[in-house]
This record gives structure tokens, C-alpha cells and sequence, in this order.
């Protein structure tokens, strides 16, 4: 099946009671859906031209609403990575709307652009990404350095002690863990409070201890902070600590998994594999 965007309300408050008259007259109530953190619209990203012209996403429509956990996977060259990297803005749609609350990145200059992505959303990539002559402390407050701003001190307080590094905040990235330099990259994707968060296999580099500990912080920064995050793996016990996993292949979405286990995504990454494997896809 196809997945289309899920439609933000256009009235009320995340998690507001909302009453309607029931079959019978009386009011019933029913709880709002949560704001979307960010979308995207009929999303299409081509590469090359002619016969050598390649669709890496065609027609991808999908919404990730606020304070959510969301996991995409799909088969190697499904689309994954480039429907993250447009959604956050790093790689240019060829067309198609791309939304971080009610404001469209396709339309955005340059210069707003680049403001948008220091302020709105944080990155956590495989890599790490953490400048090699600063300590944990300074690669945390960089972006907020960057923009000339200082971390506002209570939630410096509260990310540094649930990320667990107070006691390695001097230390250079080589004199840390990966689990360790990944739990560093995840604090400053925090620090500025961004809409969303947006990790690119976080866990890829880690062991299965390290990595725990990198998606036990996600979680926990999802149900304590209220925080947005969209991570793409391909690791079915990573996504069974999301909300939800959605699935791509051939640059379509093709499902997706709600509460999902780690038994319940092998499963259907199986079907999955099997139907682009035998041509059956649809």
C-alpha cells in the first residue's frame, strides 16, 4: 500500500480534548491529533538526465507529527537517506514541497535556509560529525556558538546529565568512545531545541552496548523533552525502540508499522525483500 501525508488540524492544540455530537445527539469526546513537525508533498528527487536519469523518490507525500519517534527502512537504494536529506533540507528537491512546520524549504533563499536548518533542526549522523580539536563541552555549544548565542543554562543541565557525559565534557573526541562521541553528537542536536530531529543511522558505528545507550537517549528525549525525531536505519532492534516505522522501496513508500517489535519488523522487511526481490512490489 501507499502512504499519503497525514494531514495537520487546522484548529486546536496538541492533545486537547475536542467533543462532537455522537448517533445520538450527546457529545462525544475525542482527543486532537498532535502538529506536524514536518512534511513532505508530492516529493520527487531525480539524479542525472536522459538515460542515465535516475528516481530516487517519486511522489513521496509523508508527515511526521510532533513529539513522535519515527524510523525509516527499506531495502538498499529504496530512497531512504534521500527522503531524510531532503526532508531536513540538505539536498535540494527536483520538485515537490518540503515543510518544517508551516515553512516551506523549497521556497527559502540560501541564506534563510541555512538559518532554518541552525535553528529548527538538529542532525545526529553516523560519523559523528564532531570537530576533532574541541572538547565534548564545545562540539555540544557549537551551533549555538555559531549563531552567537549562549546556551540557555537549565536545559544545558538537563541534556548533559541525560546524555551522561558530565564527567568527560573536557575531553577531545579521540580520548572518548564512539558510544560516547555518538551521545556527544546527539547533545548538540539538542541543544538549540530544534523541531525536529533528524539522524542518519545513528547506531551504525557503535557496538550493540553503545548503541543501546544512543537509542535508549532518543527515546528518552522523545517521551521526556517532547522532541521529534526521524531516524533511518536499517537495524530492526533500533526501530522497535520508535513509534512508528515507515518503509520504503523503489523511492515509493510502501507501509508502514505502528508500536512496532523487532519480531514485527524482521517480518515485514522479509515480505518486503521477497516482493522487490521477485518483481511483485506495487
Amino acid at each position: 500500500m501507499t502512504t499519503t501525508a497525514e494531514s495537520a488540524p487546522a484548529e486546536g492544540t496538541a492533545g486537547q480534548a475536542t467533543s462532537h455530537p455522537g448517533q445520538d445527539g450527546q457529545q462525544t469526546t475525542s482527543r486532537a491529533m498532535p502538529p506536524t513537525a514536518a512534511r513532505v508533498a508530492d516529493l520527487t528527487k531525480t539524479y542525472g538526465s536522459g538515460e542515465t536519469r535516475v528516481t530516487a523518490l517519486d511522489s513521496v507525500s509523508i508527515s511526521f507529527a510532533a513529539g513522535e519517534f519515527t524510523a525509516i527502512m527499506g531495502p538498499s537504494g529504496s530512497g531512504k537517506s534521500t527522503l531524510m536529506h531532503c526532508a531536513a533540507g540538505l539536498d535540494a528537491a527536483t520538485s515537490g514541497a518540503v515543510f518544517v512546520g508551516d515553512t516551506d524549504l523549497t521556497r527559502l533563499k540560501e541564506k534563510d535556509l541555512t538559518v532554518l536548518r541552525r535553528d529548527k533542526i538538529g542532525f545526529v549522523f553516523q560519523s559523528f560529525n564532531l570537530i576533532p580539536t574541541l572538547t565534548a563541552h564545545e562540539n555540544i555549544t557549537l551551533p549555538l556558538s555559531i549563531a552567537g548565542r549562549r546556551p540557555d543554562p537549565e536545559w544545558y543541565d538537563t541534556v548533559i546529565d541525560t546524555v551522561g557525559l558530565r564527567d568527560r565534557l573536557g575531553h577531545r573526541p579521540s580520548e572518548l568512545s564512539g558510544g560516547q562521541q555518538q551521545r556527544v553528537a546527539c547533545a548538540r542536536a539538542l541543544m538549540s531545541r530544534p523541531d525536529i530531529v533528524f539522524a542518519d543511522e545513528p547506531t551504525g558505528n557503535l557496538d550493540s552496548t553503545s548503541g543501546a545507550e544512543v537509542l535508549g537517549f532518543l527515546r528518552r528525549s522523545v517521551d521526556e523533552f517532547h522532541q521529534t525525531i526521524v531516524m533511518v536505519t536499517h537495524d530492526a532492534g533500533a526501530a522497535s525502540y520508535t513509534d512508528r516505522v515507515v518503509f520504503l522501496a523503489d523511492g515509493r513508500i510502501v507501509g508502514e508499522l505502528r508500536e512496532p517489535t523487532r519480531e514485527s519488523v524482521l517480518d515485514r522487511m522479509a515480505h518486503l525483500d521477497d516482493a522487490v526481490a521477485n518483481g511483485t512490489l506495487r
